[in-house]
């Protein structure tokens, strides 16, 4: 063949689609594992000269008649914690994270997309990817980061720079948000808190009829699981905003149930 001749056509030539760069497979051992062993290594030589060089914040030995200010949780249920500030303890500590723990469970079986599996894919899992990692890193490692250096006295919130101060003050007028839209009623604020609790879960059904012929293959039953838990989350960060942002203690107010 001519030094000037080309071969034109070749698998080459043409760029290989995620799923034709799966057959590009290495061996767990020793590619993998070498790796994650060393990297195993790094963390622990890390770990062991951090907790050589800073000594445990311990405290001296627990006193039943003194009470520490702020008294915290461990933390790793911080975020727990944290979450009371915005919901009362039923669901803070018994709805949320039964919530969190059946919605985990429920990922393998509600999530029927193949584009991801085996291989790594941001540009074809972008939703998914980016919806786990809000919900790992901002409600929960966050609120844990939050309560752990933010929380002081009177469980107040101090920036990382402030001095803890024992005897601030916040003065506080909380409101609930049929109060704030001027319903005074009581079965009046009712119905206004179910009527905005209702809208917000309406949207599961609106967008599922406007774009049902994309969601054909996911299932009405997978897609309404999965839009409850995502509404759901949104909804921690809507209500979280609203009591920084405007006090707004309870959107429904019932004899038996607040939220």
């Amino acid at each position: 063949m001519a030094k000037e001749d080309k071969v034109i056509g070749t698998a080459d030539d043409f760029p290989r689609t995620s799923w034709e760069r799966v057959n590009d497979k290495v061996h767990v051992w020793p590619s993998l594992t070498r790796l994650e062993f060393m990297t195993a290594i790094i963390f622990t030589i890390i770990l062991v000269v951090w907790s050589i060089m800073v000594d445990a914040p311990l405290e001296e030995p627990a006193n039943p008649s003194v009470t520490p200010n702020p008294s915290k949780a461990p933390w790793y249920f911080l975020g727990l914690q944290e979450m009371l500030v915005y919901f009362d303890p039923w669901m803070a500590g018994v709805v949320l994270p039964t919530l969190i723990i059946v919605g985990l469970m429920a990922i393998p079986y509600i999530d029927v997309n193949p584009k991801g599996n085996g291989y790594y894919t941001f540009k074809d899992r972008r939703f998914a990817i980016l919806t786990f990692l809000f919900g790992f890193l901002v409600l929960w490692v966050w609120l844990v980061i939050q309560g752990t250096f933010m929380r002081g006295p009177g469980w107040n919130f101090f920036m990382p720079w402030e001095k803890w101060d024992p005897h601030k003050i916040v003065a506080l007028t909380n409101v609930d948000l049929p109060y704030l839209f001027g319903f005074r009623g009581y079965w009046a604020q009712a119905a206004f808190g179910i009527f905005c609790i209702v809208a917000w879960y309406a949207t599961i059904p609106i967008w599922y009829v406007w774009r049902r012929s994309t969601l054909v293959n996911v299932g009405f039953a997978r897609y309404a699981l999965k839009s409850f838990l995502f509404m759901t989350m949104m909804g921690l960060v809507a209500k979280m905003l609203l009591r920084i942002g405007f006090n707004i203690k309870y959107i429904l107010v019932l004899p038996w149930l607040n939220i």
